[in-house]
């Protein structure tokens, strides 16, 4: 075994040992240095592994780092990709369970829902909208094993892109009854306004984040499939979440997607 691939083993344990004992885990930059996305994808593909032989089942992609804002926020300067499974999606609990969070933080998104399978060997933006069933608000949940959310690129690609749960909301909008690059957003913590932004925040369009996404899903190996959602990236800045509170999200003609977290920490 090569330095490289025990480093890449290493860092994988880390973050399962961290959401395992649900405690926060140094980055994992020491073992692969801050600019090896490559080893970092390698990392995420060992923990999703894990869930698969757990029987977890892949419902879609998360495209994250795509907002100017966050961005700014993490210190990175390009997007990037986690998977997504089933269990992830709470859109029909009462409650966001905190239970299932360690450092929580909400985005506001437009999620898209896929009729077609992207995997062409050159795909087209064409390409991406013509396989969009429907566009559909969402929040998404971030999360990170890393204590403080102390990360660079290679440490968030390596934990899943800090992926946690989603919530959709209830609109169903086809893209010809609705454009993502001219949605404005806003998204309240207990009424109080804490983000905004709007579609060209996030590479330019969300189509844009969505065929960067399909174009490096398919490069990696595992293009993206019919019926899969994908969470596009944040149009605004995330805003860390409490027990109790409700985060509420206001995307134009998309409507509104909200959801309340238990009062219950993490235990």
């Amino acid at each position: 075994m090569t330095e490289r691939e025990t480093a890449i083993g290493a860092a994988a344990e880390r973050l399962l040992a961290a959401t395992a004992e649900r405690r926060p885990c140094a980055p994992v930059r020491d073992l692969l240095g801050p600019v090896d996305v490559d080893g970092a994808y390698q990392v995420q593909r060992r923990l999703v592994d894990v869930r698969l032989a757990e029987g977890a089942v892949v419902s879609g992609r998360k495209i994250g780092l795509t907002s100017p804002a966050v961005q700014r926020q993490l210190g990175v300067d390009q997007p990037d990709f986690g998977v997504l499974f089933a269990d992830m999606d709470v859109s029909a609990h009462a409650e966001v369970p905190m239970s299932r969070l360690l450092q929580p933080k909400a985005e506001a998104e437009i999620a898209f829902v896929l009729a077609a399978d992207l995997d062409g060997d050159d795909l087209s933006p064409a390409d991406v909208r013509a396989a969009v069933a429907f566009a559909a608000p969402a929040l998404e949940i971030v999360d990170s094993r890393i204590a403080g959310w102390d990360i660079t690129l290679t440490d968030t690609v390596a934990d899943n892109a800090s992926s946690g749960l989603y919530v959709l909301g209830e609109a169903r909008l086809s893209l010809d009854a609705f454009e993502p690059r001219a949605a404005t957003m806003r998204m309240y913590l207990d009424d109080v306004l804490v983000s905004e932004g709007d579609g060209a925040a996030c590479l330019g369009d969300p189509l844009n984040a969505l065929l960067w996404l399909a174009r490096t899903a398919r490069a990696y190996g595992e293009p993206l499939r019919a019926g899969q959602v994908v969470l596009s990236g944040a149009l605004g800045p995330m805003a860390a979440v409490t027990p109790g509170v409700t985060v509420r999200a206001e995307i134009s003609a998309l409507g509104t997607v909200s959801a309340t977290f238990s009062d219950k920490e993490a235990s």
